[in-house]
C-alpha cells in the first residue's frame, strides 16, 4: 500500500510539473506579444496622424509577432487592391521570442529547487512548445481580422519549427550541452559553429563598410521617408531590427550567389545583372552599383574564404589524434552543417516584399546553402588535413649543447693557463725528484741537537706530520726549497740572544772592569 501511494505521488508530481511547463510556455508567448504591443502602441500614440485606432495597433503588433517567427503576412490595403505578401523577417525582432522559449525550456528542466518534481526532457520539450503554440494559434486567428492576416501555410510550417528548435536548444543546454559520442561528429558541429560565426561577422563588416561608403545616399533616403520625429524614431527602430538581415545578405553576396533585387535582377561580386526594383530604404542604399564589379566587390570573397579556413582549422585541431579519414569525414560534416544553417538564415532574411517584381527579394536560400557547402569542401577540407598533418609532425631532436662555465670561472682560468703554459722553444718540464735525506732539515734552524739533528722536542707547537708532504705527488722539487720555518720563541729561563757583533767585546771587558 505504501509503494502504491508513493508511486501515485510521483505520478501526480510529474503531472503537475508537466502542466506547469505548459503554462510557462503560454506565458512566454504572451510576454513576447506584450513587448511588441507596447512598442507599437507607443508609436501609435506619438504619431500626429494615426491611420487607425488602438485595435489597428494591436493587430499590427500581432502581425509583427507572427512575422518574427517566419510567418508570411498578406497586405490587403494595397493601391491596386490585390493582396501582396510580406515575408522578410526582421531578425532582431525574432531574437526576443526565440530567447523567451529557450529560457523557459531551460529553467523548466533545470529549476532552482532540486527537490521538487520536474518533467523529463521530452516532456519539457512537448509541454513548453505545446503551451506556446496554443497561444500562437489564438494570435493567428486574431490576425485574420486585421490589415495584416497571416498566411496559414507558412504559419503551419515555420511557427512550429521555430518554437520546437528554440525549446530543444533550451533542453540541450539544461542537460549540459552534450555532443555526440563519436569524436568526428562533435568536431564537425564545433567546426560548423566556428565557420558560421566567422561568416556572419564578416558579413556584418561588409555591410557596415558599404553603408559608410554610401553614407550620403543612405541619409538622403532616411530623411525622405521619415518625415516627423515620430516617423524618424519608428524608421530608426525598423533599420535597427533589419541590421542582422543586412549581415546575412552581405554574407550571401560574398559566397558568390549574391542577392536577388527583384524578379530578374541579381547582384553578385562579378556585377549587377538585370533591372533592380529597389524601393527607397536606407539599408538598400549600400547595394553595389550597376555594371561589372571591380576589386571592392571581389574583395567580398575574402569573407567565406576566412570562414572556411576557420572551419577547417577547428576540425583539424579537434581530430588531430585520429586518422586522416576521420578528419576528412568531420570536415565534410562541418561543411554540410554550415551550409544547412546558412540556408535557414538566408530563407529567413529574404522573402517577398510585394507582388510582381518584388516577389523575389534577398538571398536565395538553396543557392546560399550550396555555396557554403562548396566553400567548406574546397577550402575547409584541405585546411583540416593540413592542420592535422602539422600537429602530428615529430620534431627532430637537437644535440645537447655543452654547458658554458660561469664567466668568473673563465676569467680566473685564463691567467692560470697562461702561467702554466711553456714558452715557445723551452724544454719540457722535468718530473719532480724527491729528496728523502735529512739535508733538507738544515733550513729548519740548524743542527742543535746532540746527534747533529734538530731537537724538535724543544718546540712546543711541533707536530710531526706538519713536516711531511701531504702526498708524494705534491712534494717540492729540489729547485724549489721549502720556505724557512720561523725560529722558536726563547724560553723564559734562558738569556735572550745578543747581537753577534758585540758579544766578544762584552766578554773581554768584563774581567777588567770587575774589582
Amino acid at each position: 500500500m505504501t509503494h502504491l501511494t508513493e508511486h501515485s505521488l510521483v505520478q501526480g508530481g510529474r503531472s503537475a510539473a508537466f502542466a506547469t511547463a505548459c503554462v510557462r510556455g503560454g506565458v512566454a508567448a504572451g510576454l513576447g506579444v506584450g513587448a511588441l504591443a507596447v512598442l507599437v502602441i507607443v508609436a501609435w500614440i506619438s504619431s500626429p496622424f494615426p491611420d487607425s485606432g488602438a485595435g489597428g495597433a494591436l493587430h499590427l503588433a500581432a502581425g509583427l509577432w507572427l512575422l518574427a517567427h517566419g510567418v508570411e503576412l498578406v497586405r490587403t490595403d494595397t493601391l491596386g487592391g490585390l493582396p501582396a505578401p510580406l515575408g522578410i523577417v526582421p531578425l532582431l525582432t525574432a531574437a526576443l521570442p526565440v530567447w523567451l522559449v529557450f529560457r523557459t525550456a531551460r529553467s523548466t528542466l533545470d529549476p532552482a529547487d532540486e527537490t521538487g518534481p520536474r518533467p523529463s526532457p521530452a516532456g519539457t520539450l512537448g509541454a513548453v512548445s505545446g503551451g506556446y503554440l496554443l497561444v500562437a494559434a489564438v494570435i493567428v486567428v486574431y490576425s485574420e481580422s486585421g490589415p495584416l492576416p497571416a498566411d496559414l501555410v507558412t504559419a503551419g510550417l515555420w511557427l512550429p519549427g521555430v518554437v520546437l528548435g528554440a525549446a530543444g536548444a533550451g533542453v540541450w543546454t539544461a542537460l549540459g550541452r552534450p555532443l555526440p559520442g563519436r569524436e568526428e561528429a562533435a568536431a564537425a558541429l564545433r567546426g560548423a559553429a566556428a565557420g558560421l560565426v566567422t561568416l556572419l561577422a564578416g558579413g556584418a563588416v561588409l555591410a557596415g563598410t558599404a553603408l559608410v561608403w554610401h553614407a550620403g545616399a543612405a541619409r538622403a533616403s532616411y530623411e525622405g521617408i521619415a518625415g516627423e520625429w515620430s516617423g524618424r524614431v519608428a524608421l530608426a527602430l525598423l533599420v535597427l531590427a533589419l541590421l542582422p538581415n543586412a549581415a546575412v545578405w552581405a554574407a550571401a553576396y560574398g559566397l558568390g550567389p549574391g542577392v536577388a533585387l527583384g524578379t530578374g535582377a541579381l547582384a553578385t561580386p562579378l556585377g549587377l545583372v538585370g533591372d533592380p526594383a529597389v524601393p527607397p530604404f536606407p539599408l538598400l542604399a549600400a547595394l553595389p552599383p550597376e555594371g561589372r564589379g571591380g576589386w571592392p566587390q571581389w574583395a567580398a570573397a575574402a569573407v567565406p574564404l576566412v570562414a572556411a579556413v576557420v572551419l577547417g582549422r577547428s576540425v583539424g585541431r579537434a581530430t588531430g589524434t585520429g586518422r586522416a579519414r576521420e578528419t576528412a569525414l568531420a570536415a565534410l560534416g562541418a561543411a554540410w552543417a554550415s551550409g544547412a544553417a546558412v540556408a535557414v538564415l538566408a530563407g529567413a532574411a529574404g522573402g517577398p516584399l510585394g507582388s510582381g517584381r518584388l516577389l523575389a527579394f534577398g538571398p536565395v536560400w538553396w543557392q546560399a546553402g550550396a555555396a557554403a557547402v562548396l566553400w567548406g569542401v574546397a577550402v575547409g577540407l584541405p585546411t583540416a588535413l593540413a592542420v592535422r598533418a602539422w600537429g602530428r609532425r615529430v620534431p627532430r631532436p637537437k644535440p645537447p649543447k655543452p654547458p658554458k662555465p660561469p664567466k668568473a670561472a673563465r676569467t680566473a682560468e685564463a691567467p692560470a693557463l697562461a702561467a702554466t703554459a711553456p714558452a715557445p722553444g723551452a724544454a719540457a718540464p722535468t718530473p719532480p725528484v724527491f729528496d728523502f735525506s735529512l739535508n733538507g732539515l738544515d733550513g729548519l734552524g740548524g743542527l742543535n741537537g746532540p746527534s747533529g739533528l734538530v731537537d724538535l722536542d724543544d718546540d712546543e707547537g711541533y707536530v710531526p706530520y706538519d713536516y711531511l708532504p701531504a702526498s708524494w705527488e705534491t712534494a717540492p722539487t729540489p729547485s724549489t726549497p721549502p720556505a724557512p720555518r720561523p725560529a722558536p720563541a726563547p724560553r723564559p729561563d734562558t738569556e735572550p740572544p745578543r747581537p753577534s757583533g758585540t758579544t766578544g767585546a762584552e766578554r773581554e771587558a768584563t774581567p777588567k772592569d770587575t774589582p
